[in-house]
């Protein structure tokens, strides 16, 4: 994957057009979206390393287990989006194809909070058609993005 190199940190708006994406997407859905970001992936497989944050940050406890994390290590170029069981046991496996491809086209291009941001709203569409918002729905999660 050819990105133009990014710089490793976001600053405070980079920050909250995530947080504000984030929000955005769970207003249609009753799924959970976090984005944690790092600059190297601490594995040699990307979804090795994404489900182990997956897991760190208690993603597995929301209650319909819908929980999606979009994990990218910057200096690596590597990303991946990978969502909960409740989530898997009701989409084939390619599921997040789609959403990925959108990210990977805004990198390459050197827009990384642009293709985090488009991310988001695509998997907030994905999520509403298998979770659509509820009367009831609390925000089981922290919106604010996730830096290593």
């Amino acid at each position: 994957m050819n990105w133009i190199f990014w710089k490793p940190h976001f600053n405070a708006a980079e920050k909250e057009t995530i947080k504000l994406a984030i929000q955005k997407a769970e207003s249609n859905t009753s799924g959970e979206i976090r984005v944690f970001v790092e600059n190297r992936c601490k594995s040699e497989n990307t979804i090795h390393r994404a489900t182990e944050c997956f897991f760190k940050f208690n993603m597995q406890n929301t209650q319909l287990k819908n929980g999606v994390l979009i994990y990218i290590a910057i200096k690596d170029k590597k990303f991946a989006i990978i969502g909960d069981s409740g989530i898997n046991e009701m989409v084939s496996d390619n599921f997040w194809d789609s959403e990925k491809e959108c990210m990977k086209s805004y990198f390459k291009n050197g827009k990384i909070i642009e293709g985090i941001e488009a991310s988001i709203l695509k998997v907030g569409e994905q999520l509403k058609q298998f979770f659509p918002h509820q009367s009831n729905d609390t925000n089981e999660l922290n919106d604010d993005i996730i830096i290593g």
